[in-house]
């Protein structure tokens, strides 16, 4: 049996155009085509694929199974070399096909959902490649050129390597249980007496960070690897903390977790920067990201004093 051959673009086209407007002749005006000719594409579409596409017998179109089930397909080949050519013109034009970043897990996931819904909509074709990491892996990627683009935490310097651009301060503060030792202790607590108390703090994947010890003053302490995890931990309380304030908020206001007073560390700052490589600069939407946040730094938690102490 011969090969009819693969549907065109046109043929799909056509037929989808057959359908939203209602009827052949409506769809050859839209087009700009003689209805005989949508006819024939039909017939020859129908040939090609083996099925019948329309019931002859009604006096509208009217689809048949095959041609309800085949409809969707040819919407979705439509839709995707429009989309495929809207990357293409803008790609000619300078843009980059994709954007990669890495956040640190301590930036608030609302300003983060509402930077990336604004990229999104200002750059439909573009694609955007997320990693959330903690410490010096968010550096680490960005020096290694996984990501181009990274909002990383505190650091003692940051390399030659990196353009870095303050964007501000993550509230800190401590917490535990109330069926934590120190939840149920008032006043001010002692540094000496939070000591005695496993601290649950996150690991550094990153040798960029190693031998940094950020905010640990317990004798014995539980290294983690994810902040959703610490936060389980915390509330189930195996252990006290620093967590983001506005992570903890409702926490605390419903009791489920106690803001610790401890001594030296009622809260702090967790400073935040946006870095790029200075070989590496991103191209427009990759800049026009970095301007977002840099633009709605002024919306992150402000700390009102201690250094930064992000465990």
């Amino acid at each position: 049996m011969r090969d009819p051959g693969l549907p065109t673009l046109d043929q799909l086209r056509v037929f989808v155009a057959v359908i939203d407007c209602g009827s052949f002749s409506r769809a050859a005006a839209e087009l700009h085509r003689t209805q005989s000719v949508i006819s024939y594409t039909i017939a020859n579409l129908e040939a090609q694929l083996n099925v019948a596409l329309f019931d002859r017998s009604k006096r509208k179109p009217t689809l048949t199974e095959a041609g309800k089930a085949l409809l969707a397909d040819a919407r979705t080949v439509g839709m995707k070399i429009d989309a495929m050519r809207a990357r293409a013109k803008m790609m000619s034009l300078g843009l980059e096909a994709e954007v990669s970043i890495v956040v640190d897990v301590m930036f608030p996931n609302c300003q983060l959902v509402q930077a990336l819904k604004a990229f999104q909509q200002e750059f439909p074709t573009v694609g955007l490649r997320l990693r959330i990491e903690a410490l010096g892996a968010v550096k680490h990627l960005v020096a290694e050129r996984v990501c181009q683009i990274g909002i990383a935490g505190p650091m003692l310097d940051f390399p030659d390597i990196f353009q870095a651009q303050q964007l501000g301060y993550i509230t800190m503060i401590p917490v535990a249980a109330p069926s934590h030792p120190l939840g149920q202790m008032q006043g001010t607590i002692p540094t000496e007496v939070a000591r005695d108390y496993t601290q649950l703090v996150l690991t550094d994947r990153s040798q960029l960070t190693a031998g940094q010890n950020f905010g640990v003053v317990a004798l014995r302490d539980w290294r983690l690897g994810d902040l959703g995890a610490k936060h389980m931990l915390l509330l189930n309380g195996l252990g006290w903390g620093s967590m983001p304030e506005e992570m903890v908020r409702a926490d605390v206001a419903e009791g489920r977790l106690v803001h610790l007073q401890l001594e030296h560390l009622t809260a702090g700052q967790y400073s935040l920067h946006m870095i790029n490589r200075t070989d590496d600069a991103p191209g427009p939407a990759g800049r026009w990201l970095m301007r977002y946040f840099l633009d709605h730094a002024a919306d992150l938690s402000v700390a009102p004093a201690s250094p930064a102490k992000p465990q």
